[in-house]
């Protein structure tokens, strides 16, 4: 009997799956996921102390959305297996639930389903060159030699720090999957401060965060270009690691000049580099105090969470292809030409869209947000807006505020790190329930925002 109900409610769930938007699919997988962690989260067993449904529902929204950002300490309120709990969540949330999902169709039938191959074309912006049978293989394997090495890594850097042997085992898995999948939990209650002049733990993480929040298609296109499939990389690629290694480095620049905090620092151009780095890459581990930094540093570090990184990695944030489809806006329109290029490369229109769209709909979502913790919260509006950049960008960092946050603005805080998990687009598509869209799920070798 239990097993017949059980069939029918399968067959019914597969049908309701077939029936909506590849768009409404990711946003209900990705609130179901959540709904497991937090009832999973809620189980007191798994506590170290006692914790509201609020604060299991708030850590569950972040782990899965690979935010970070805590209202409780995850060492001091779970046991083991709770932060185990919790890992598995960013793991899910950072390689995406339904690139699992594929995965296990083609390593147990060799094959994917159109409707498998239209979700993920939704979730991540593929160019034609790559095929999704190849970008679903290399993610996971890419995913899992990174951690596992990072694991060691960490290990062999914690251990040299002395900490004792077992604890560095768990503490190694937990941020290096942590570190690549930029989810930004970690077991140190003052993040990694303590570790600020640390150069192998510094360089560990920066290797991780840059490895996942480049991203897949990245990755497989440098993959193909190794294995000969291909004889140059993509357009995607190229901007996406020139926009990135450029911001990154007028970001350690311009902190290294001009933030007092890290100047007086013994170690000013590795801190100058690793916020930097942190806030492209949505890690949302930091070295120093992110709450003592002068206005001016919050304000681009602000700036640096909103742009993110890849459109196919684990980073959050607008994506450096959309920034580059509205410079390419921009420059079009002063010079005067009826075509839009970047590059020396028209970019089709359907991109155009898109990069407006996302752009339009996440600044106004942040302002929208920041306006409404303004009105619900007793806190100085750069901190607001901080809160706001960081939770939409899937980054993490804060100043200090987030456990302060009354209920009401935790639950904004939850839906602010949703949005920016499954996309704010994606979002936006799956309120309307529109069954397709005017853009291409792959494209030529053009900017894919």
């Amino acid at each position: 009997m239990k097993k017949s109900i059980f069939n029918k409610f399968s067959r019914w769930y597969k049908k309701y799956q077939v029936s909506k938007s590849p768009q409404m699919n990711l946003v209900w997988g990705y609130f179901l996921y959540t709904v497991a962690g937090f009832a999973l989260l809620s189980i007191p067993l798994f506590h170290k102390v006692d914790i509201t449904f609020v604060d299991n529902f708030f850590i569950a929204t972040s782990a899965i959305s690979t935010t970070g950002l805590v209202t409780i300490s995850v060492f001091d309120s779970y046991n083991f297996f709770g932060q185990l709990i919790v890992m598995l969540l960013f793991q899910i949330g950072g390689i995406g639930y339904m690139t699992l999902t594929t995965y296990y169709l083609l390593f147990t039938t060799k094959r994917i389903t159109h409707w498998h191959s239209r979700i993920i074309g939704a979730e991540f912006t593929m160019p034609n060159t790559i095929k999704i049978n190849d970008f679903i293989k290399s993610a996971i394997v890419f995913t899992l030699v990174m951690e596992a090495l990072g694991a060691i890594a960490f290990f062999i850097a914690f251990r040299q720090t002395g900490m004792e042997y077992l604890q560095a085992i768990w503490f190694s898995v937990f941020h290096s999957v942590s570190a690549f999948c930029t989810a930004g939990f970690g077991l140190f209650n003052h993040s990694f401060v303590g570790y600020s002049e640390n150069v192998l733990i510094n360089t560990i993480i920066s290797i991780l965060a840059i490895a996942g929040s480049l991203g897949f298609i990245v990755i497989t296109d440098i993959w193909y270009r190794l294995a000969g499939k291909t004889n140059d990389i993509s357009f995607t690629s190229k901007i996406i690691t020139y926009g990135f290694l450029f911001l990154l480095t007028v970001g350690t620049l311009l902190l290294f000049a001009t933030e007092p905090l890290i100047q007086r620092s013994g170690a000013a151009v590795m801190q100058s580099f690793f916020q930097a780095m942190t806030a492209m890459t949505t890690v949302g581990f930091n070295t120093i105090s992110t709450g003592d930094l002068s206005l001016p540093t919050l304000l681009f570090v602000i700036f640096l969470m909103y742009i993110g990184a890849s459109p196919s990695g684990t980073a959050g944030g607008l994506k450096i292809t959309t920034l580059t489809a509205m410079l390419a806006i921009l420059k079009s329109r002063l010079l005067g030409q009826k075509k839009i290029t970047f590059f020396n490369r028209i970019i089709p229109f359907e991109r155009l869209y898109v990069a407006t769209s996302t752009f339009m709909l996440y600044t106004s979502i942040i302002f929208l947000f920041t306006f409404l913790l303004a009105y619900s919260e007793d806190f100085a509006l750069p901190k607001i807006l901080f809160e706001v950049a960081s939770a939409l960008g899937t980054v993490g960092l804060s100043t200090g505020i987030t456990g302060e946050l009354s209920t009401v603005g935790k639950l904004m805080v939850i839906l602010l790190m949703f949005v920016g998990r499954v996309g704010v687009l994606t979002f936006g598509f799956a309120l309307l329930e529109r069954k397709s869209i005017d853009v291409p799920e792959t494209i030529k070798d053009d900017l894919a925002v």
